[in-house]
């Protein structure tokens, strides 16, 4: 039977096809909506493409069987410690105080790099022990820094892990460690964040600035009025976020609950982050079906 006579041939040309025969010299007026940039673009259709930022990934996801993530956030800024030692070394040839200074500092917080680099590792290496539908992939912000730690980390485990990376003035571009058909760019930072917690069944926070602070303050708020599921949210650096925030002192102004001050748990090293995340769930205590 040829194809034209097919019983599944389709009695409509799809979109696609359509789109592909489409004369794109002609007039904006006669382009296919969905093909025609500058409609899709208009002030009036953001709604719309809230839609597509929302679906694009969730669509690529659910096709993946990507059901579990353990979102890891921090500082856009640190350096892995080989690259901090090459700074160092850079700011004492040229004798700038201020220069040594701030490349010292890069050197102590680059042991930040290094642990959100192997918690992604330990992350994956149980997971890859999983079938698909049980394992944990690793989400970051799919920049520089902390972000590149994690996704390095998993993919030096051998797995997959996902980058959501954002349309920035200063451009951002996606570390070299996401798997690529799991990086991802929005617009729109609100979508952005809600795909952090769709699939999130734990949070780490690595030290980092306002973006990483906006990111941690937005699932608490989730997690404390009920929009989302209680899960583990892991600060690591004691020193850096016994100076940062302080719930005690909100909680005895009376602006949370004292209960809130245990949303968050507070750690020193990957290890340890693991270890919550597995005490969570009972990881070790119920390996996965194929293990």
């Amino acid at each position: 039977m040829s194809p034209k006579n097919s019983l599944k041939r389709a009695n409509f040309p799809s979109a696609r096809e359509e789109a592909l025969q489409h004369d794109q010299d002609m007039p904006a007026a006669y382009k296919l909506a969905y093909t025609d940039q500058d409609f899709l673009l208009r002030e009036e259709l953001r709604g719309l493409r809230f839609h597509l930022e929302l679906q694009k990934p969730e669509m690529t996801l659910q096709e993946h069987n990507v059901e579990s993530t353990v979102v890891i956030f921090g500082s856009a800024r640190f350096p892995s410690p080989d690259m901090a030692d090459q700074m160092l070394a850079e700011a004492e040839r040229s004798g700038d105080p201020a220069e040594i200074r701030r490349a010292k500092r890069d050197k102590r917080n680059s042991h930040h790099y290094e642990e959100a680099r192997k918690l992604a590792r330990l992350i994956t290496e149980h997971s890859e022990q999983c079938p698909p539908d049980e394992q944990l992939y690793v989400v970051t912000g799919g920049g520089p820094g902390i972000m590149e730690a994690a996704n390095r980390g998993a993919h030096e485990a051998g797995g997959k892990s996902i980058g959501l990376n954002i349309v920035l003035p200063h451009e951002q571009r996606p570390n070299g460690y996401i798997t690529p058909e799991f990086c991802f760019r929005f617009h729109y930072f609100g979508i952005r964040k809600m795909h952090f917690m769709l699939r999130a069944k734990a949070l780490i926070v690595c030290p980092g600035g306002f973006g990483t602070f906006d990111e941690l303050f937005e699932a608490l708020t989730l997690i404390q009025t009920g929009k989302s599921q209680r899960v583990p949210v892991i600060l690591i650096g004691h020193e850096f976020w016994g100076k940062a925030i302080n719930l005690e002192f909100l909680r005895d102004e009376g602006v949370i609950s004292p209960e809130d001050v245990n949303m968050v748990t507070t750690v020193d090293t990957a290890e340890q982050a693991w270890q919550v995340i597995a005490e969570f769930y009972d990881l070790e205590g119920k390996p996965c079906r194929s293990c």
